[in-house]
């Protein structure tokens, strides 16, 4: 039976392709056409980018040439079970949005992390939602999201491999990472 479907789904497709059946991107009225790299639109989440200049739509930054972590940089640090970027932890995204405002050609990979406690599956996706907070805030702060990817990495690369409160606190951060954009 799965075979099936999948047999009609393959066909539904190709005969939607080769009758130039599209659907509109964005509510713009605009054809999309899921096979033109052109209209692909990844913004962020899973180490893939919006395309931007320079850049080749789906590429992952941390595939290009790392760039020094500049002074002044340090991680953001989260409640337990908290993905909202604390008020005392701003400071720290102005630094990051200051470097890139003054190095337009860098990009950058923020990194979701967690402490060990949960199940691996909620620390993965707690770990992208810190990552994407930290996104947000750099765009509220100017940054263009396009330089900007998100990927979790949940409990799997500790700051601190202890077992204990003062541990946990200094693993549920989120990291920076800076490369060189093309």
């Amino acid at each position: 039976m799965k075979a099936q479907f999948r047999s009609a789904l393959l066909v539904a497709a190709v005969a939607a392709m080769a009758t130039g059946c599209r659907s509109p991107k964005g509510g713009e009225g605009a054809d999309f056409d899921p096979l033109n790299p052109e209209d692909v639109s990844l913004d962020g989440g899973a180490g893939l980018f919006a395309p931007g200049e320079g850049m080749l739509p789906g590429g992952r930054f941390d595939q290009l040439p790392p760039v020094a972590t500049p002074p002044g940089v340090q991680p953001v640090y989260f409640a337990y079970n908290d993905s909202s970027v604390p008020a005392s932890e701003a400071g720290k995204i102005g630094v990051v949005a200051a470097f890139l405002a003054q190095n337009p050609g860098v990009v950058l990979v923020v990194e979701g992390n967690c402490d060990e406690r949960g199940t691996n599956e909620y620390n993965m996706s707690l770990g992208e939602y810190r990552a994407q907070a930290v996104r947000d805030a750099l765009g509220a702060e100017g940054v263009d999201g396009a330089r900007v990817q998100t990927v979790s990495y949940g409990e799997e690369r500790p700051a601190n491999p202890g077992h204990d409160e003062m541990a946990w606190r200094a693993n549920r951060r989120a990291d920076f990472a800076f490369y060189q954009g093309r």
